[in-house]
């Protein structure tokens, strides 16, 4: 169904103008089957989660909706070792946007560290594309900016008549995990030790479930995946053939202005269709000992990354263990922002923070050192960050969890789930929560998991 728009050329850019958008969510599908037809191609949103909510009443930071980037005027694609000055550079020459991601591996270039373990997807460690189409959609406003021989009207009109193929496959085949119940709980009573013995205070433990042999159809997963969960800082990417369909509910780090703001999540609970019980859990989680320690200590150590970038002072905890909903579960949600040091460039406050504390652990180095020692598999994108940079540098970044990643040329999915181990874990119970959230991402798009 098209939908109703004015259009107009602004007269200093040709290839730029705004439409009005009545139906988000049809926009939304309309947009992801239109980029069938583009490589690479990067959709980000929000599904219209921040709709009932009043803004003013919390630090959320919302600015769009849904962004999308069509088609590449220019790549940028390399391995850990000079990403971040070639990332500088990229963005300096492009002077427009800018769609991509940093994999978990890029820590390489940033510690002295090293990933040793098996890529069953084979994604570049960092890829960032100039789009030749990009697609802002704010509120009801929606703007086309075209950096091709494609006019906006056009592009409008191409995407309001693409058709979503439906698809109803039934999988036959289901996931395998890395790790036996036994070898993971095993596991996690050896990093309590280590948190015993003063390695560590909290370190993210993950793991693996894969299928190296399905056929997988991500447009159509993905749409059940936003549908199950339509989460705030979900994504679809679509790379030389292979694609990263995310339902992340996690920002990393977001530059607004001169501003740093970074929203770290520890704390999960399960939600109830009952409204009392579901209050009930809610508080639960608010006064959960074990989980505002978790908490507490990513919070400190995203200070510590934000200091590196920020002016003395300046660096400020916004909100402590806010409880924020989602359609399955509840999460403690803590805000951390700073103002930028003059001198600071955008590029240095990314690698600064990166990776993420609440995907790594206190202190970050060690606990990175632990997780290559007793993971069994490369996380390449998972627990990395997709985002976009604007022209200005501005720039908004997810943290890649609740995340499905394909090679449609090898036709191999990998999927990864984890969670803080801390000297309070109870390693049955960490597996368990494991498997939830695995169980619970698969069940969207139509999979399972081998018998554990």
């Amino acid at each position: 169904m098209r939908q109703r728009f004015t259009f107009a050329y602004t007269p200093m850019e040709k290839q730029k103008a705004e439409f009005i958008i009545t139906n988000k969510r049809l926009f939304q599908s309309q947009i992801l089957a239109y980029s069938r037809t583009f490589t690479p191609c990067a959709i980000l949103t929000s599904n219209n989660y921040y709709a009932d909510k009043d803004l003013t009443s919390s630090p959320i930071y919302h600015e769009y909706d849904l962004m999308a980037g069509l088609g590449a005027v220019k790549v940028l694609k390399a391995k850990a070792g000079t990403v971040f000055e070639q990332f500088k550079e990229f963005h300096k020459e492009a002077n427009n946007w800018l769609f991509g991601y940093f994999s978990y591996d890029l820590k390489n270039e940033i510690e002295e560290l090293k990933s040793g373990h098996p890529d069953l997807i084979g994604l570049p460690d960092v890829y960032f594309f100039q789009p030749e189409i990009i697609v802002l959609l704010k509120n009801n406003r929606l703007e086309i900016i075209s950096n091709s021989d494609k006019k906006p009207g056009d592009i409008y009109d191409g995407i309001c008549q693409a058709k979503h193929i439906e698809n109803r496959q039934q999988y036959s085949s289901a996931l395998k995990p890395r790790f036996e119940k036994q070898e993971y709980i095993d596991i996690v009573e050896k990093l309590r030790q280590h948190i015993i013995e003063g390695d560590v205070y909290e370190i993210t433990f993950c793991q693996e479930f894969y299928n190296e042999h399905i056929d997988f159809e991500p447009y159509a997963a993905f749409e059940k995946l936003v549908n199950f969960a339509p989460n705030p800082f979900s994504c679809f990417l679509k790379i030389e053939g292979k694609y990263v369909l995310s339902a992340s509910m996690e920002r990393f780090l977001k530059k607004s202005g001169n501003r740093l703001i970074s929203q770290p999540i520890k704390g999960t609970i399960k939600r109830d269709e009952n409204e009392i019980i579901d209050n009930a859990f809610k508080e639960e989680l608010k006064n959960d000992p074990k989980e505002r320690a978790e908490n507490v200590m990513i919070v400190d150590l995203v200070r510590n990354d934000l200091a590196k970038s920020c002016k003395p002072g300046t660096v400020k905890v916004e909100e402590l263990f806010g409880i924020y909903s989602f359609t399955k579960v509840h999460q403690m949600v803590s805000t951390v922002s700073g103002e930028m040091r003059e001198g600071v460039e955008w590029v240095q406050a990314l690698k600064n923070t990166f990776p993420m504390g609440s995907m790594t652990g206190a202190p970050k180095v060690m606990a990175m050192k632990l997780i290559e020692k007793y993971e069994k598999s490369r996380r390449g994108v998972y627990s990395g960050s997709v985002g976009y940079i604007s022209p200005e540098g501005g720039f908004d970044f997810n943290v890649v969890i609740r995340t499905l990643i394909y090679n449609s040329i090898t036709s191999s999915l990998s999927v990864h789930a984890g969670g803080a181990i801390t000297y309070d874990s109870i390693p049955e119970k960490e597996y368990e929560e494991c498997l939830l959230k695995i169980q619970g991402l698969l069940g969207a798009v139509g999979l399972g998991i081998v018998d554990c």
